[in-house]
C-alpha cells in the first residue's frame, strides 16, 4: 500500500474523455445529465474498452475527476475492468462554462494531489488551468487536454506513459 502511496495520481474526466461527444447530443438541462450518466446510455457503445487495460498499465494511481461522481464506478469502470477507484472531491459542476474562468475541478484536483505528482486528464483544461496550477501546486503535474470529439488515443497514452516515465523514473508502461 505505501508503494501505491508514492505513485502519482492520474486524475480521469469521463466526459469527452472516455466517452467521446463525437456525434452525441448532449443533455441540455441539468435534470437530463441523470439519464445520461446510467448504464442505459447508448453512448456508452463509444467507449474503447482497451482503454482499461491501458490505464491499469500506467505506473500511476487513477481517481475519477467527473461530474460522474460514484456513478464512474457503477456505469464506467465495469465496462473498462476497472476496480473500484477513489473518487476527487469535486464542487458541483457548474449549469454553463465560463470562458475565460479557472474550470471548477482545478482548485479541488490541485487540493487532492497534496504536493504529489498529478496528471489531470480531461477535454475542458486551459492555459489558465495550467498556470495556476504550476503556481499553486508545490509537485510536478501535467495537464492533459484530450479531443472530446474523439476522447483518449494511442498519441494521449503515450504522452502520459513518456510522462510517466521521465517524471517518476518508472519503466515504460505496456500500453
Amino acid at each position: 500500500m505505501a508503494e501505491h502511496a508514492e505513485r502519482p495520481l492520474l486524475f480521469l474526466d469521463v466526459d469527452g474523455t472516455l466517452l467521446p461527444y463525437g456525434g452525441a447530443r448532449l443533455p441540455s438541462a441539468l435534470e437530463d445529465w441523470d439519464a445520461w450518466q446510467d448504464v442505459s446510455n447508448p453512448q456508452l457503445a463509444k467507449i474503447d474498452l482497451a482503454h482499461g487495460p491501458r490505464l491499469l498499465a500506467l505506473p500511476c494511481a487513477l481517481v475519477w475527476a467527473t461530474a460522474w461522481m460514484d456513478d464512474a464506478n457503477e456505469v464506467i469502470a465495469p465496462l473498462l475492468g476497472l476496480p473500484e477507484l477513489p473518487v476527487a472531491d469535486l464542487p458541483d459542476a457548474p449549469e454553463e462554462d465560463e470562458a475565460g474562468v479557472l474550470h471548477w475541478k482545478t482548485r479541488a484536483l490541485v487540493q487532492a494531489a497534496a504536493g504529489r505528482p498529478f496528471i489531470w486528464v480531461d477535454d475542458e483544461i486551459t492555459d489558465l488551468d495550467r498556470a495556476w496550477v504550476s503556481t499553486h501546486h508545490p509537485g510536478q503535474a501535467l495537464l492533459h487536454r484530450v479531443d472530446s470529439t474523439i476522447g483518449l488515443i494511442d498519441t494521449d497514452f503515450a504522452v502520459l506513459d513518456d510522462w510517466l516515465r521521465e517524471t517518476c523514473g518508472s519503466p515504460r508502461s505496456l500500453s
